[in-house]
């Protein structure tokens, strides 16, 4: 019996330690089978972060890319602006060499004309001519300043009086006959400090835009009101005309840019968007085939630069 157990108890070491060693064994496996693993699972995990990473700087050229091209786009439009400026500018020079000369002559003999008026209805007509002039001689000077700026000539305005100026002057013109014109400014608005010559030319021009664009029987509404929070006034110059379409609308600022075949030189809104500019202001448009067009500029209440002395008139013809 002894022999037996002693038997037993050898089989049941044996085992034990046979299954001790398998244990020992497949530990040490799997300790490595884990050391593999992992060590794969950090070898994928870098090649991920340096697939990131070539993703990033993909990613980053094609963004520099973009903007290389975006900024040789601008480069390229803003070199054709200057090209259009330039020609502008000798366009300019040479119109006041030419036109201001003869201009000069038919002011005089008006004057002349005027003197010896007969009747208030004639010297009614000769003022519309020498108005329209002087009308000349600004749109002339204007071509020049916006090819060639110089400083502002500041004074204090008051906008509704400007635009009842501006429109009792054009309300003579055929092109506005059995238009409505309406002058909806406030008469307590506060008063602008801004270039006269210039912010009238602004009006003249959106007017005679819209008056091209609205049919008799239409309207053309100037309003103004003080911005909230703000120290600028905003001018609104409406019509209920046939509207502008939206691939032309980006547009309509640019240097002879005109859908006026043969009838526009396409320089009223640069012309517009140069003054308004000057004055630090905005302007921006807004409008809807067939629906009409509205017009908005922005200038500062108060702005900086040489104010015209109480009194003094400007030349009315500038070589």
């Amino acid at each position: 019996m002894p022999a037996i157990l002693y038997a037993a108890t050898a089989v049941l070491v044996v085992i034990a330690m046979v299954t001790l060693a398998g244990w020992c064994v497949e530990k040490q496996r799997r300790h490595k089978l884990e050391e593999l693993a992992k060590h794969a699972l950090d070898i994928a995990q870098q090649r991920e972060k340096e697939r990131d990473l070539a993703q990033d700087e993909l990613f980053h050229r094609l963004c520099e890319e973009r903007e290389l091209v975006q900024e040789k786009t601008q480069f390229q439009a803003q070199l054709a602006d200057f090209e259009k400026y330039a020609a502008l500018a000798q366009l300019a020079l040479g119109a006041a060499h030419e036109i201001n000369n003869p201009l000069l002559g038919i002011l005089s003999h008006l004057e002349l004309e005027m003197k010896c008026a007969r009747s208030e209805e004639e010297r009614e007509e000769i003022q519309q001519c020498i108005d329209g002039s002087k009308r000349i001689s600004s749109t002339i000077r204007g071509l020049i300043n916006y090819a060639r700026p110089g400083p502002l000539l500041l004074s204090k305005i008051n906008l509704d009086l400007l635009v009842n100026e501006t429109l009792a002057f054009l309300r003579h013109q055929p092109l506005l006959r059995g238009v409505q014109l309406e002058n909806q400014v406030p008469s307590d608005l506060p008063s602008l400090r801004a270039d006269t010559n210039q912010l009238s030319q602004i009006l003249m021009n959106l007017m005679l835009n819209a008056a091209e664009a609205t049919r008799a029987g239409g309207t053309i509404t100037i309003s103004a009101k003080k911005v909230k929070f703000e120290e600028s006034i905003e001018i609104t110059v409406a019509d209920t005309g046939c509207g502008i379409p939206a691939d032309v609308l980006p547009h309509v600022f640019e240097p002879f840019f005109t859908t006026k075949r043969g009838k526009g030189t396409g320089l009223g809104l640069s012309i517009c968007q140069a003054y308004v500019r000057s004055h630090e202001g905005e302007i921006r448009i807004e409008s809807l085939p067939s629906r009409g067009t509205k017009v908005f500029i922005t200038l500062p209440i108060r702005q900086t630069g040489t104010a015209t002395p109480e009194g003094a008139e400007e030349a009315e013809v500038v070589m």
